[in-house]
């Protein structure tokens, strides 16, 4: 899971991001949704949670990831570095894997990541061969 997380945090791009927001100093901001679709993907046997995170002035929506084993939850965010410190999460519910309804802008971002995390992949693979 490290290198899945070294491997999002070299692409994330403006592109990826929702909106494309983009803050100096903060690559992760906006990259919480198509990052977790990712995640998922490597490891399937995680869910998409959708929650909401208050930031000390907003409350904001966020997703990441959770493992269940043995009735634990095991919380994944790879994102959560966007938020400023002291920042909580104050509900979240799983979301239904089979029900996403991603809209087409969405589903752009997140086919974007995964090539650029595939690419990436591929070419440490090619380095580690050397």
């Amino acid at each position: 899971m490290v290198e899945l997380r070294e491997a999002l945090e070299a692409v994330w791009n403006p592109d990826t991001a929702y909106l494309c927001v983009v803050e100096k100093g903060n690559p992760a901001l906006g990259q919480c949704y198509p990052t977790s679709r990712i995640v998922q993907f490597y490891f399937p046997e995680t869910e998409i949670v959708e929650g909401q995170v208050w930031t000390g002035k907003n409350l904001e929506k966020h997703f990441w990831n959770v493992l269940i084993s043995d009735d634990e939850e095991y919380h994944i965010d790879f994102s959560w570095q966007q938020f400023p410190p002291g920042s909580s999460v104050r509900s979240y519910e799983l979301r239904d894997r089979t029900t996403l309804g991603d809209g087409e802008e969405t589903i752009k971002r997140v086919e974007l990541l995964k090539s650029r995390v595939d690419a990436y992949f591929n070419k440490k693979n090619r380095v580690d061969l050397v």
